[in-house]
């Protein structure tokens, strides 16, 4: 199944660190960040979810909800808790699901091509890419990411492009290549030059089909 931007995200209901979980109703009114991972206990990984929960103060100033999918059971991922949280210097209080049946692996199309699937698989076997999912409170995808195994993400532009799917979220604007907040938005095309600047005051017209505002607040 492939997933695109602005599909319903796939509704399923499993176990948990944090217990039973259904992720629309887990959602709520929040935006929601659904990550995935190759196993519990190996390396890339334990450092990517030392990021995430480093970075849980962040993520609860943009109401948004992060987790974490593995391919283990959840009493191993308690067990490889400990691990992240001492690494991390931070508590891993976000909820890492169950997927031993693969079911979400395959229902997000996180699998790569040549995925070999065995029952004793390992980690290379099963090779999860580290897929990205931004969700918003109306449980739709707003961006995917995709990583292969040998490469870790970056959590501090997973971070920075929520905050360019918020600050545009029914907005007639777009962020610009490299954009951080506090910098400067792109007008969009819907609105005359007139229009534009009812809306958002001084507009900087670099060319007829591009013109720079003051990000709104949020």
């Amino acid at each position: 199944m492939t997933i695109r931007i602005n599909d319903v995200a796939p509704d399923f209901t499993v176990d948990s660190t944090a217990g039973k979980i259904n992720l629309h109703e887990w959602i709520g009114d929040s935006y929601a960040i659904l990550f995935s991972h190759p196993r519990d206990f190996t390396p890339v990984c334990t450092t990517e979810f030392g990021a995430v929960a480093q970075l849980a103060p962040e993520f609860a100033k943009r109401n948004t909800k992060v987790m974490g999918v593995s391919v283990d059971n959840v009493e191993e991922h308690k067990k490889w808790k400990r691990d992240i949280e001492a690494f991390a210097g931070a508590p891993a209080d976000f909820p890492i699901i169950d997927d031993t049946s693969l079911h979400v692996s395959k229902l997000y199309d996180m699998l790569p091509a040549d995925a070999y699937l065995p029952d004793s698989r390992t980690a290379a076997n099963t090779a999860t890419v580290r897929s990205v999912f931004i969700i918003g409170p109306d449980k739709k995808i707003r961006l995917t990411m995709l990583y292969p195994m040998s490469v870790g993400r970056n959590f501090a532009e997973i971070l920075r492009a929520l905050d360019a799917i918020q600050i545009t979220d029914g907005v007639p604007i777009a962020t610009p290549a490299n954009w951080v907040p506090g910098q400067d938005v792109i007008v969009a095309l819907s609105l005359n030059d007139e229009q534009a600047k009812d809306k958002f005051g001084d507009i900087n017209i670099k060319l007829p089909y591009l013109r720079m505002a003051k990000a709104p607040k949020k």
